[in-house]
């Protein structure tokens, strides 16, 4: 029992070395490209700016159509903009960080993905940090404005669960559209060229976040769920803070799941990835 022991206690050790590793070189590898961009400081600035611009068009189209109404399937602006704020900060963390896996397909086809594999670096690490862009901030900025001023405008009796829910979910949240952008990834491997349905359950997911559960089918409501949780982003914690019946009539501790919720997800996409990993075959070019 000690040797085996010391086997299970020496694979711990290694596969935490691994992830220190990783998580090392991911920050070499990003910024390396942080310092790449700086170089043209201007340019960072414009793209940043415009990019805040583009995304927040979003918002601008549901400020239009509360303009025409009071309510939209019963909430006000408020509590869409906090729906809005609470997907797209979370989802803003997840793509700052891991927006560059829908590259993957392309060095698959072209057979560039070898040059990462012989290197002494988790290949995650630097499919991750690869082509680092940081003027993907802008998008969490954008979030990080209407969240606030949601949360200035809401009519919220803010009890002591509901401010300790706020940073958890954004947490939860973003380890979640990680586990996501890390899933899809997994599949290029098999697919090759999937970086559009990647993104279909990445920003098309945010996308459809930044709305009311009830405006959509159950059926809909259940995948989002129960099939890919991104009900726990927001939705569901949303529900608690605002005091709204939950969506498919969960119990009232499902809004404090989100952190089992994304472990989970981040299981499973850490499987997904390894597997994939394991099935590549070398264009041998």
């Amino acid at each position: 029992m000690g040797g085996f022991d010391s086997v299970s206690g020496a694979g711990r050790l290694g596969r935490w070395s691994g992830a220190a590793r990783g998580v090392r070189a991911y920050g070499l590898i990003a910024g390396m490209w942080i310092r790449s961009t700086m170089v043209y400081r201007t340019s960072f600035v414009l793209t940043t700016v415009g990019g805040v611009a583009v995304t927040g068009l979003d918002f601008v189209a549901i400020a239009l159509m509360f303009s025409h109404v009071d309510v939209l399937a019963g909430h006000t602006l408020a509590e869409v903009a906090f729906l809005y704020g609470l997907s797209i900060v979370p989802f803003g963390l997840a793509d700052l960080a891991l927006g560059s896996m829908d590259r993957l397909g392309r060095r698959v086809r072209d057979g560039t993905l070898d040059t990462l594999l012989v290197r002494p670096v988790p290949v995650l690490a630097q499919v991750a940090a690869d082509r680092f862009a940081l003027r993907r901030v802008g998008r969490l900025l954008q979030g990080l404005v209407v969240l606030g001023w949601a949360l200035a405008a809401l009519d919220v009796d803010w009890t002591v669960p509901k401010l300790l829910l706020m940073p958890v979910t954004v947490v939860s949240g973003a380890a979640i559209f990680c586990a996501v952008f890390v899933g899809g990834a997994a599949f290029q491997f098999v697919a090759q060229d999937a970086s559009e349905v990647q993104n279909a359950f990445t920003y098309g997911g945010q996308t459809m976040l930044q709305y009311p559960p009830v405006l959509f089918a159950q059926e809909l409501v259940r995948g989002v769920t129960f099939v890919l949780p991104l009900a726990f982003v927001n939705w569901i914690p949303a529900s608690y803070v605002l005091g709204r019946p939950y969506p498919l009539d969960l119990p009232g501790w499902a809004a404090f799941a989100a952190p089992a919720v994304a472990a989970v997800c981040c299981a499973a996409a850490g499987w997904a990835w390894r597997a994939g990993l394991r099935s590549y075959r070398s264009t041998g070019s």
